[in-house]
């Protein structure tokens, strides 16, 4: 029988008997050479060969062979990567400019203002209010009077589908001659305010309002039922596309 080698070490009682024949064999080798002579000294020596031929079987076998499964895939080098895409263009006159004031306080003071009240829809709303205005300058060059400020659109009332409104240039000082019909002459209202600017087309206000409405919202302020908006571009000669406007909250 072919002892292994183990892999743990065996207990001492496995060492004392392996021992005990051991000396056992080597008595009767002894005994057997002082008789064979030289054959057994052959013998002897046959013997060794053969041991030290079996231990390095076993240590041949307890090698671990190589294992394919671990031989390490080779995966192909990742592609390049693609460049991000531009940015896309943003539309013309829409980019805020550092410095645009956005819920910054204003105080509004009254001033002489020639008016045209109407009432309009949301869907025509930019054409309403730029008649109202051709009306009025109209009548301003009719009268020789001085304009003194960009055009603004007070907002008395709105809902879902339409407005109220007035259209007011305002101007250096009242007419001497009061006018009559639709044009009315008064004062722009006063008061604290919040000061928002839009960028861009007028369709595009809508979007200006959902943030303003946030901005109030998140500061909890409650806004009254006026709003004004002010052209600081001319809209009767300004692409719709490229307007600035300034609109200013009035809050409680």
């Amino acid at each position: 029988m072919v002892r292994q080698c183990p892999n743990r070490r065996p207990g001492a009682a496995a060492f004392s008997g392996y021992a005990k024949i051991n000396r056992v064999d080597d008595d009767n080798l002894r005994r057997l050479s002082r008789n064979a002579g030289p054959h057994m000294e052959n013998l002897m020596f046959l013997r060794f060969a053969l041991c030290v031929g079996m231990v390095a079987a076993a240590i041949a076998l307890a090698e671990p062979a190589p294992s394919w499964a671990q031989t390490p895939v080779q995966t192909p080098p990742p592609s390049a990567a693609k460049p991000d895409a531009p940015p896309a263009a943003p539309a013309p006159g829409a980019t805020a400019q550092p410095g645009d004031p956005f819920g910054e306080d204003a105080t509004l003071t009254a001033r002489p203002v020639v008016y045209l009240k109407g009432t309009g829809t949301w869907d025509n709303a930019f054409e309403t209010i730029t008649n109202s205005f051709k009306a009025l300058k109209a009548y301003i060059g009719k009268e020789g009077l001085k304009i003194d400020g960009q055009p603004m659109t007070i907002f008395t009332a709105t809902d879902d589908t339409g407005f109220q409104f007035q259209a007011t240039i305002p101007i250096a000082e009242p007419p001497k001659n009061p006018p009559r019909g639709e044009i009315g002459v008064g004062t722009s209202p006063e008061g604290h305010a919040l000061k928002f600017v839009h960028r861009g087309s007028y369709d595009g206000l809508d979007n200006t309002y959902e943030a303003i409405t946030n901005y109030l919202d998140e500061r909890k302020l409650e806004a009254k039922d006026m709003f004004i908006e002010q052209y600081l571009t001319d809209p009767l000669t300004t692409n719709e596309d490229h307007l600035v406007v300034n609109v200013y909250v009035l809050v409680k």
